[in-house]
């Protein structure tokens, strides 16, 4: 007998759904989520269509076995032709990053980009559309329980956060427009190996501290493999013109800190700040963004960190199917991931 499969790894996605229609085509597949999803449907059988900006990229798409296609968002010739003959595209491309030095370069992507991605599917006669949006679409007031039908407040905790609420309307304006069947898919902070920067450099700070200072909210996290799968499950069962919110769950920073303690097997003893008083830090941390380094926390993430989220994740299990990953499991994976690459000190 050969070893056993974890629910939800592109292995077991094989033996579980039907094939989707081949070809498909992916933007973003270099990246974390992009490169999942490109995984999970290469494990399905699919002929996957993978758009690469750069040659490190086409190498990165190419050797797990799709096509690369050279361009970018922006290049709607690459875009017509690699998308020829396809029904369904997976746009995951787009920039994920808090305080950005140049943030019109991220509208430009997450806003633009999704545009042109849309005309050039109708262009090349795509039947469906699979956007990689997020949960900080949907702007819920602080403290609820945000959900696919939560009225947002109007009030954005950072660039991307607006860039990527805008580049949803966008898509769902675009392909009613046009006639393509739009499906976002709206993940909470994704977790797992492979990724390094964004909010797992808060895991990285308290895993190689013994007194981290954490801030006393909520996080909300999935797993990677969890939010490939809500992909190509969104592809196969997505209602035209709907959403899904994708999380494995939420937890109080504390929990979360206790967690990693046992899986390093050795005390971790986060000193916790109250939000009010972590709100106060506003203007160090401000001041502290004039200073060059790799610094985990800066006034954007700050303020999405002290409104914390919950997310109510029926819809994805109802209508998708979806299960989802014991937050523990994710984070063993991503400590383990994190320590073999030199990330965790000893």
């Amino acid at each position: 007998m050969g070893p056993a499969t974890r629910a939800g790894s592109p292995a077991a996605s094989s033996l579980a759904r039907p094939v989707l229609q081949s070809p498909v085509f992916v933007t973003g597949g270099s990246g974390f989520v992009g490169g999942a999803v490109v995984d999970h449907l290469v494990a399905l059988g699919v002929d996957v269509r993978a758009l690469a900006r750069s040659q490190e990229s086409a190498d990165i798409v190419a050797a797990k076995g799709t096509t690369a296609i050279v361009g970018h968002v922006e290049d709607r010739m690459a875009l017509v032709s690699g998308m020829s003959g396809c029904d369904v595209v997976f746009h995951v491309a787009g920039v994920n990053a808090m305080c950005p030095a140049d943030p019109g370069a991220m509208y430009r992507t997450n806003v633009d980009g999704v545009r042109m991605v849309v005309e050039a599917a109708a262009e090349a006669g795509v039947r469906r559309i699979v956007l990689t949006s997020s949960a900080a679409t949907i702007g819920e007031p602080d403290g609820m329980v945000g959900s696919e039908e939560t009225a947002h407040t109007g009030v954005f905790l950072s660039h991307y956060a607006r860039s990527k609420y805008l580049g949803e309307l966008a898509f769902f304006e675009e392909a009613a427009g046009l006639g393509i069947e739009a499906v976002a898919v709206n993940p909470s902070s994704v977790q797992g190996p492979g990724r390094t920067s964004g909010s797992t450099l808060i895991l990285r700070l308290a895993l190689n501290m013994r007194r981290p200072v954490a801030v006393d909210t909520t996080l909300s996290i999935v797993d990677i493999d969890d939010c490939a799968r809500a992909h190509v499950l969104a592809a196969e069962h997505g209602a035209d013109a709907s959403r899904y919110l994708i999380s494995g769950a939420s937890i109080p920073v504390r929990e979360s800190v206790m967690m990693l303690s046992e899986i390093v097997d050795r005390p971790i003893e986060p000193i916790m700040i109250p939000r009010v008083l972590a709100g106060l830090a506003y203007p160090l941390v401000a001041v502290a963004g004039l200073v060059r380094g790799d610094r985990p926390i800066c006034v954007e993430m700050l303020r999405t960190l002290l409104h914390g989220h919950r997310f109510d994740v029926s819809r994805s299990i109802r209508d998708l199917g979806m299960s989802y990953t014991p937050i523990a499991e994710t984070f063993d994976r991503t400590v383990q991931w994190l320590a073999q690459e030199g990330f965790v000190g000893s």
